[in-house]
């Protein structure tokens, strides 16, 4: 649905993007994360054309856009669907004279426009509101406003730049969910923007890290979240899973070790998805092979609807025992780390 070759962007001397490749199926919700400044939004503005790149291609539903003279872009753009973060909605208009915007100006019929207002404020909660101007509503409700807007002109893609960075937790969750709602229902292709893990988590499918200006990890939100790759991923999932342990476990770490110094020790990381996160796996090595294990710090949660944890473990007994046990968890589809060896 979307595909970005090549894309580099710039303002002046300063390269907001370098040389980024991106394919977004059809039908999926795509997470683009990054700290601040790492070149999220020039990325998504890019996806639409509001920001040409110096160099690259950039199609949307089978159209390069690059390639497009101005009046055939501004048609294009109608499949193009884009959420603010500061829902960008206009003060002197109601909530339904904003929605209505977009199908004005793409000189939709007065009552085809009403009857499209009414669907698309039914459809995000906002039934009751049509007269209401955005002083008068939440956050939250300019946010549906915004999504309502957004999808006025049935678009085939909806992009959403930092769309809940500036609601609540509880508000942030509502509106997610009909992100997710509206993609399931529409197949409608979402690409989400956003500074923080836990959107990734509750909606994405897949997700692309960016860091000064370059895609440096992407993949399923499953993998990327047990298997992190790069430093600033890793730094990223410090949010939902620690990685770094605290130093009350290092604490333990050292008293173990001091207590039988003569015996082989690892301390290992263990990530697991899926099944794995059912199974008795620990209890299985520790029955097949005869070591000891103990687990020092870690959680299970859920990312997309399967279940994922990371534990710390301290693993003592013989040296092939132990290099058995590592074996086994990896052909049972564990992720292992050895953080550090004692022997």
């Amino acid at each position: 649905m979307i595909r970005l070759k090549g894309i580099t962007q710039g303002y002046g001397a300063h390269e907001a993007l370098r040389g980024v490749d991106l394919d977004v199926a059809q039908g999926e919700i795509f997470g683009i994360i990054g700290r601040s400044g790492a070149g999220k939004s020039s990325l998504v503005r890019t996806i639409n054309l509001l920001n040409r790149p110096k160099a690259g291609t950039v199609s949307v539903a089978g159209r390069e856009l690059t390639a497009l003279p101005p009046a055939q872009l501004r048609a294009a753009r109608r499949d193009i669907g884009l959420i603010f973060q500061h829902f960008n909605l206009l003060s002197s208009r109601t909530v339904a004279g904003n929605v209505a915007l977009p199908l004005e100006l793409a000189g939709v019929p007065a009552a085809e426009t009403r009857t499209r207002v009414h669907e698309l404020l039914e459809l995000v909660g906002l039934s009751g509101l049509h007269d209401r101007y955005p002083a008068q509503i939440s956050g939250g409700q300019k946010q549906r406003v915004g999504i309502a807007r957004a999808l006025a002109n049935r678009p085939k893609v909806l992009l959403s730049d930092e769309a809940t960075s500036a609601l609540d937790p509880e508000t942030t969750r509502s509106i997610l969910g009909l992100l997710k709602q509206i993609n399931r229902e529409f197949g409608l292709t979402i690409v989400l923007i956003t500074h923080q893990m836990q959107v990734i988590k509750q909606v994405a499918d897949r997700v692309a890290v960016i860091d000064a200006g370059r895609i440096v990890e992407q993949g399923p939100v499953i993998d990327v979240f047990t298997r992190p790759q790069h430093a600033t991923t890793r730094s990223l999932i410090e949010e939902i899973v620690p990685q770094a342990l605290p130093e009350s476990v290092l604490e333990r770490i050292r008293a173990l070790m001091t207590a039988r110094p003569a015996e082989d020790a690892q301390l290992l990381r263990l990530a697991f998805a899926g099944n794995g996160a059912d199974r008795p796996l620990l209890s299985d090595v520790v029955r097949a092979h005869g070591i000891d294990l103990s687990i020092l710090h870690g959680q299970v949660d859920e990312v997309q609807g399967q279940p994922f944890g990371s534990l710390a473990v301290f693993a003592r007994g013989a040296r092939d025992k132990l290099d058995a046990a590592t074996a086994q968890l990896r052909g049972a589809g564990v992720f292992v780390e050895e953080v550090a060896h004692v022997g």
